[in-house]
């Protein structure tokens, strides 16, 4: 089980990329998952398994700083087991 301790849903979002040689466009929800990076490789599988895409779009960006009591917030509540 991948536990996270805040996501954001996104709805409203349209996507435009390039799928099997063809130009799409498609209404998308983005999801911002917070994480730690020993959790990442867990939350990839769960999202891949979720997903109802074949490659859902799932890249990790590193946080640079913030608000020293929400990271200490959400480094306190990630569960690791």
């Amino acid at each position: 089980m991948v536990t996270c301790p805040s996501v954001n849903i996104i709805q409203g979002l349209t996507s435009i990329y390039r799928w099997e040689g063809k130009s799409r466009q498609d209404a998308e929800v983005l999801l911002v998952i917070k994480t730690r990076r020993i959790r990442l490789l867990a939350l990839i599988r769960r999202v891949k398994a979720l997903h109802p895409y074949s490659i859902p779009e799932v890249i990790a960006l590193q946080v640079a700083g913030g608000s020293a009591s929400y990271l200490a917030w959400v480094n306190d509540s990630i569960v690791l087991n």
